[in-house]
């Protein structure tokens, strides 16, 4: 069959879909990767063969020009899911904000991406999380679709919780913005909304039942295989460290979309330095060249591939992304989160805490002192190996991709429609 993979332009968000994209072309399918132009030398070096479907070259310039709204907009934020503590009020802007952030990034490749599928004619979309052109492109050409995620599945259980709230307000006065746009998108389509496309008609789900939300979507478990680009495994990394090492890594998507780090690293490293340990700070060019010169145990390199890295660290420091997060998790390495309130990212913090594998630290809270003492915790107490242990055994017991790729065949032979007809 032909299966089209659909994501954002986020590296991050690619490569969370890799391993499932080579496991579906090593069964002997067909695949194609879309997104947006620039992406698309990302995707051609995964190994896929990539679809240019539209240009986003402004989404980088709109996140710089609000980068307080990670920590300033609690709009941005999807962490609370407790029904006592939201309103209908505060949930509508918050759907509001996120259906309006997810139109800037999907809008300008839906119309080619449908072009594409028309022409190509895909059996199945697999589609990112925030990429609801997948679902728009399936209902067009009659493929099966399924959400592949790269978060905890806030998206949906904020959606449930909505949709609750909803009903204490006048039919008259309820508004959905997200089912607005993406109805409106699919009625020019000759299609109509349902919550598939907010849920997928299935949903694969990384993470290990500990730590994941059980939402009404229908889901399947899929094991998180690690993939971080091109890689090279350098020299330093083929012996084992002399002492205890400590990776720290804050992703690319602060860096390179809102315009730089929102915690001061190169003091977080000298203090770190005090301990006796080696610490590996993983950064990106840019954050290197941010750094002043380093104590002797400082080891700073650009874009090590973390999936080399972490089975030689007794703990990770990062900023909250889902891949640091989930690499971690798969070789059972501690954690301490360090970030923001936007999207899932101290939920996944307070639930590695909450589970015992890590400590979770707001950014405005992330003093070098603060970060040094949990840092400190986290090494001398044994437990948060243990834990995180736990929680390894739990991610990689789940089915590996090449094993959910005859659950997806089967997605296929039962949900396989006739095209929407304008």
């Amino acid at each position: 069959m032909r299966v089209l993979f659909a994501t954002i332009p986020e590296k991050s968000h690619l490569f969370c879909m890799t391993p499932l994209a080579w496991a579906m072309r090593a069964a002997g399918h067909e695949v194609r990767v879309a997104s947006c132009v620039e992406l698309v030398d990302v995707i051609a070096r995964t190994g896929m063969t990539a679809v240019a479907t539209g240009r986003n070259d402004g989404i980088s310039e709109a996140m710089t020009a609000n980068r307080q709204s990670q920590e300033e907009w609690e709009a941005a934020g999807w962490n609370e899911l407790d029904p006592a503590k939201l309103t209908y009020a505060s949930e509508l802007e918050r759907i509001q904000l996120a259906a309006y952030g997810s139109a800037m990034y999907n809008e300008p490749m839906i119309d080619e991406m449908i072009e594409f599928a028309r022409f190509w004619r895909p059996d199945l979309v697999v589609w990112d999380p925030l990429t609801y052109a997948g679902p728009l492109v399936a209902g067009a050409v009659g493929a099966a679709h399924a959400r592949s995620l790269c978060f905890a599945d806030v998206w949906v259980m904020k959606r449930q919780l909505f949709r609750k709230l909803s009903e204490e307000v006048p039919a008259d006065l309820r508004r959905d913005p997200l089912a607005e746009w993406l109805g409106g998108r699919a009625a020019e389509l000759g299609g109509a909304y349902t919550e598939e496309f907010a849920t997928g008609q299935l949903t694969l789900d990384p993470l290990p039942d500990s730590l994941a939300i059980d939402t009404e979507a229908r889901r399947t478990p899929v094991r998180f295989v690690p993939y971080n680009g091109p890689a090279v495994v350098p020299d330093w990394l083929r012996t084992p460290p002399g002492r205890t090492r400590i990776c720290m890594s804050l992703g690319a998507s602060n860096t390179e979309r809102y315009g730089g780090d929102y915690v001061p690293k190169g003091d977080i490293l000298e203090v770190l330095a005090e301990l006796d340990a080696e610490v590996v700070a993983a950064l990106l060019p840019r954050q290197v060249a941010e750094l002043g010169p380093m104590p002797d145990n400082v080891r700073v390199v650009e874009s090590v591939p973390l999936h080399a890295l972490l089975p030689s660290c007794s703990l990770l420091i990062h900023h909250g992304g889902f891949g640091s997060y989930a690499n971690a998790l798969v070789y059972g390495v501690p954690q301490l989160t360090v970030t923001t309130p936007v999207a899932d990212q101290l939920y996944r913090g307070a639930g590695l805490e909450e589970q015992g594998a890590g400590l979770l630290l707001p950014h405005d809270r992330a003093t070098p002192e603060a970060v040094y003492e949990r840092v400190s915790r986290i090494l001398s107490d044994p437990a948060f190996r243990h834990h995180a242990d736990r929680l390894r055994g739990e991610a990689t017991s789940r089915p590996t991709p090449a094993e959910t790729v005859p659950v997806l065949e089967q997605l296929v032979r039962d949900r396989r429609t006739a095209p929407w007809r304008a």
